[in-house]
């Protein structure tokens, strides 16, 4: 199969003629038609987030079925597909639950395997983890549901409830921040955009939110009494604090930007969340049985993940392209990436043709 990889950290990405997957039992192989580019690979490339070498990157991707494995029971060849970034092992307590994103066996293309920069890539646990795809969404809209969407989704509505008519905070208009107010925006709720960057405010007033502003407004006046939900898509101590402190009694505030290092032991307001009984909450990436609500309003154009793409590009480009991330590229916007990055330029969705 063709495919992009690299043999060690930093060095650039390239086309290469590579051994098919084998397809694995109980999962199968996706011929890819699409997959996005994310700051997510790019730390895997650069070693940031050590992955087993030599390594394909991609994880954002749909296709079609072009082998199923021993015991795979719901999918056939031929079927349209996509695929959740995580995927759980399929037997384990968490995964029976339909918690497959916080399997502890998870395996990630791209990460654990051999991902979607190529023509095939194998996904294990085929019944646990794959979605189908309704004829209304195209290769390159489900690719664009990647990290961004899916994230946002479930961070809104599965884990932040959010209801139409209150208030929605999103911290941070990068690709996961925009995605956000898409959601906010097709569920009737009343959406604020925050981010340095004035480009960014412009992107998320342009997909719908009410009022954006800079970091250090003050959220409560502009909210008429807190937010009801509040996201940091960033990943800030600074910003957790922000959020938490802009919420009304009993509000809901959804951390989805990673903490890393020192920050990843974050101190909380706990004074403000007991008096007001405030809810902290954690979300990372979506599962399987998620998809449907947010298929259904892609589906319906109520969503439009398109709007998030600022370029479709051949296999052959997507070396380059995941480099010059490296250069504050188009192609970005995992839940860790920065405020605002990739508002105006869009994400990367590599289209492969077979």
């Amino acid at each position: 199969m063709r495919a992009v990889s690299y043999a060690a950290y930093g060095e650039l990405p390239v086309l290469r003629d590579l051994p098919d997957p084998t397809c694995p039992d109980g999962g199968i192989l996706v011929r890819v038609a699409a997959t996005g580019v994310c700051r997510s690979d790019w730390h895997a490339w650069l070693g940031h987030d050590p992955v087993p070498l030599p390594m394909v990157p991609g994880h954002e991707f749909a296709g079609e079925v072009a082998a199923v494995g021993a015991g795979v029971t719901r999918w056939h060849v031929g079927d349209r597909v996509t695929v959740p970034f995580a995927c759980g092992c399929g037997v384990c307590e968490v995964c029976r639950a339909g918690d497959t994103h916080v399997c502890p066996d998870q395996t990630q293309p791209g990460f654990t395997g051999w991902g979607s920069f190529a023509d095939l890539v194998a996904v294990s646990a085929a019944d646990a983890n794959v979605v189908a795809l309704p004829d209304e969404v195209g290769y390159v809209e489900a690719a664009a549901l990647g990290c961004r969407l899916a994230t946002a989704y479930r961070a809104v509505v599965s884990v932040g409830r959010l209801a139409r008519g209150e208030w929605l905070v999103v911290h941070g208009c990068g690709g996961v921040g925009l995605s956000a107010v898409m959601v906010g925006v097709a569920l009737g709720a009343r959406v604020v955009g925050v981010d340095v960057s004035a480009g960014a405010r412009e992107a998320a007033l342009r997909l719908g939110a009410e009022v954006v502003v800079a970091p250090g407004a003050d959220l409560v006046s502009v909210t008429g009494g807190g937010a009801h939900l509040s996201v940091d898509a960033i990943g800030s101590v600074d910003v957790l604090r922000a959020s938490v402190l802009s919420l009304r009694p009993r509000g809901r505030h959804v951390q989805v930007g990673l903490l890393l290092g020192d920050a990843a032991e974050a101190t909380v307001p706990m004074g403000r969340v007991i008096a007001r009984e405030l809810e902290v909450l954690g979300s990372h990436g979506m599962p399987s049985r998620d998809y449907s609500g947010l298929l259904a309003l892609v589906a319906s154009r109520a969503i439009d993940p398109r709007l998030l793409v600022g370029r479709v590009i051949g296999l052959d480009g997507a070396g380059a392209a995941l480099a010059a991330m490296s250069d504050g590229g188009a192609a970005s916007g995992g839940a860790g990436a920065g405020a605002g990055e990739g508002a105006s330029a869009g994400m990367t969705v590599v289209e492969i043709t077979h």
